[in-house]
């Protein structure tokens, strides 16, 4: 019998594939962050496949990281995203266009504007991932030589949301009235001044356009420190997060959604979508092959620096080929994390090579195994309340995209558990979300 629960599909894209090697897998776009017609191709393909949202994250700097690994990341380069989707608005009709807004280093009077601006271009598509920035290298492009501590930024960024929520009710559904008989254009009593004054803004309105056509483009938020936990429960309509494992998921799943309904709000309202990377084969073997292919093409010298940052020790004294040593000495660095790394080069049988390459590639969630197995785990961590849909990492591009939408998503839609079709048009018909109510007009 068909599941009642439906799964979301969002897609991470940007960059393309967080896989380190991913630009180099045979038959790949290395250019892709960066092409518009290959960005045209794979959006057009997400639309036909019925995903929710075309997801761009965004980064405020190049990524602090050493020169030898800087040098082979294809994440150096990549669109500014409200361009980039707004590009992409114009060649689809019913994806979703997610992007990341910095609360730290913009202004929500920019960030109202842009989100409002893209939600009427597209006719009510836009969602905002709400980030504070976690790269401390971004204050020194925006004339500050230290980043803002934590607390403070998850600080602003709740007032922030309140600002920018604010402007977007600047004006009643009805204010623009555009009659050319009288030559009235709009309706001064159904505009409201907002006039913030807050311990971090002052803001005083109001924003220069119409209210979006979802009233508020859809709210997302990516942290999961306690403060990002708890903007989530209080902010968010959709989650991006990390869980390792299911265990770990349905931890996570119930502390946010708990906590939404202490903020009064319905738990429904907010979707937990975990990021996978998904590879797909025609065996469960194929796919581990793609995988172990995938990995090996993350450069050593990279991939053993980011395994000795996970162990807090020296990898690179170990024999590449060899099993990586049980007997590790105890260090200052996370338990858990250790652990994780012990328990993968068992599960696997991977050598230190192949562990270190797996670490430097992409070492969050994965589902590495043909349509039906990958469906039938999905489809556990949608019934077991881990997820409500997933933030898909696709391993290398076109190639992985394809095998995702032709292939895993017509075995979902086999078994129920996920559209044949868009419903509705708004990003939040395709979310099951209500459309907020004016602040100050309803």
């Amino acid at each position: 019998m068909a599941n009642s629960k439906q799964l979301h599909l969002t897609a991470f894209m940007r960059p393309v594939s967080l896989h380190t090697g991913a630009w180099r897998y045979p038959g790949s776009y290395p250019d892709a962050n960066f092409n518009l017609s290959h960005l045209q191709s794979f959006i057009k393909k997400l639309e036909d496949a019925k995903f929710d949202a075309f997801f761009m994250a965004d980064h405020l700097a190049v990524l602090n990281m050493p020169t030898e690994a800087l040098k082979r990341s294809h994440t150096v380069t990549s669109f500014e995203p409200f361009t980039l989707l707004s590009a992409l608005s114009v060649v689809t009709s019913k994806i979703g266009l997610a992007a990341t807004a910095s609360t730290t280093y913009d202004e929500p009077y920019h960030i109202a504007r842009r989100f409002a601006s893209l939600d009427h271009i597209s006719n009510g598509r836009a969602a905002w991932n709400i980030v504070t920035t976690g790269n401390p290298e971004s204050a020194k492009n925006f004339g500050l030589d230290e980043h803002l501590e934590h607390s403070e930024r998850y600080k602003r960024a709740r007032e922030f949301y309140d600002v920018v929520t604010g402007l977007w009710d600047s004006f009643a559904d009805d204010a623009f009235v555009r009659d050319q008989e009288s030559g009235i254009f709009f309706d001064p009593e159904k505009m409201h001044t907002l006039n913030h004054k807050g311990d971090a803004l002052q803001v005083k309105g109001p924003l220069n356009i119409a209210r979006p056509v979802q009233g508020w483009p859809v709210i997302v938020q990516a942290g999961q420190s306690e403060p990002g936990k708890q903007l989530a429960a209080e902010t968010a309509e959709a989650v991006f997060c990390s869980p390792k494992d299911l265990a770990a998921a349905k931890v996570l799943y119930a502390d946010i959604k708990g906590r939404a309904v202490v903020a009064g709000r319905d738990p429904n309202h907010l979707k937990i979508l975990p990021a996978a990377l998904i590879v797909i084969g025609d065996t469960v073997e194929d796919a581990q092959a793609k995988r172990l292919k995938l990995d090996s093409l993350v450069h050593y010298d990279s991939a053993i620096a980011s395994l000795s940052v996970t162990l807090d020790i020296d990898a690179s004294k170990f024999d590449p080929d060899g099993p990586l040593p049980t007997d590790l000495p105890e260090t200052n660095a996370s338990k858990t994390g250790r652990a994780g790394v012990l328990k993968l080069a068992e599960q696997e049988g991977l050598t230190v090579r192949q562990l270190a390459q797996r670490y430097g590639g992409y070492a969050g969630l994965a589902f590495v195994g043909t349509p039906e197995t990958v469906a039938e785990a999905m489809n556990t961590w949608l019934v077991e309340e881990g997820a409500d849909g997933f933030t898909v990492v696709f391993p290398f591009l076109p190639q992985g995209l394809n095998d995702i939408t032709l292939r895993l998503v017509p075995e979902l839609q086999r078994r129920g558990i996920f559209r044949r079709d868009y419903e509705g048009t708004t990003l939040r018909e395709h979310l099951g979300l209500p459309r907020p109510k004016n602040k100050f007009f309803e």
